[in-house]
């Protein structure tokens, strides 16, 4: 009998020749020169998944899934919505800015949407919306227009924008002077810290009323028996 070789097929690994990693966020002047030419081409869903990539924050999954009732209450876009994230299965709460909401507005317009529409359907006629591989590509194509290198950016850039384009005066307090009011005001709510201490909150109370009998329990019994030796 003749032995048969058996072919193995070797697939290069998915990143090679890429660079991996975290990816650059996107200036103000970067922000701006997208989107002027944008408005230029009028190129109204880009143009809506762009400001709407940058105010959400979302992961690209989550945010090709978008239906209209999402961003929308009735015929008006609203200033502020919750989504259900698919990875973590939790709610994200976000502001919807004036030029976000004009761009929305004007594409649902557009193409005629309605509330239970995909926000951003895909041309593609099997496939309900956009998907995160196109979604990829238009990224690609607003970072070669104006002169980048797509290597450096991604769908995850517009992810990360936002917050490096807030002041540092200006982001979430945290620590022991974070007041209820701010966590739950304009920046959202912010995630809960051990030994973080909130106005009203009994638990804090009692815990570093707690932790300051245990301290003087312990000055007691280090000072008292140096005081009884005078």
């Amino acid at each position: 009998m003749e032995a048969t070789e058996s072919t193995t097929t070797v697939r290069p690994p998915w990143n090679k020749g890429k660079i991996v990693g975290q990816k650059t966020a996107f200036k103000l002047k970067e922000i701006w020169a997208i989107r002027i030419r944008l408005q230029l081409a009028v190129r109204r869903r880009e143009l809506a998944l762009f400001n709407l990539a940058i105010d959400s924050k979302l992961r690209a999954c989550d945010l090709v899934s978008l239906r209209v009732r999402d961003v929308c209450h009735g015929q008006t876009v609203a200033s502020r919505t919750i989504v259900l994230q698919q990875k973590t299965q939790r709610p994200v709460q976000f502001e919807i800015t004036e030029p976000t909401r004009d761009a929305v507005g004007t594409w649902i317009g557009h193409a005629g949407l309605t509330s239970e529409d995909s926000l951003f359907p895909s041309r593609v006629r099997r496939s309900v919306h956009l998907s995160t591989r196109q979604y990829a590509r238009i990224v690609d194509s607003w970072v070669r227009q104006i002169g980048l290198d797509k290597a450096q950016y991604g769908t995850h850039t517009l992810r990360r924008t936002k917050a490096t384009l807030i002041p540092p005066d200006q982001e979430p307090a945290r620590g022991p002077t974070a007041s209820r009011t701010y966590q739950a005001g304009k920046h959202g709510p912010l995630p809960r810290h051990r030994g973080e201490r909130c106005p009203g909150d009994g638990r804090a109370d009692r815990g570093i009323a707690g932790g300051k009998r245990r301290a003087g329990r312990r000055q007691r019994a280090l000072t008292g028996p140096l005081l009884a030796c005078h």
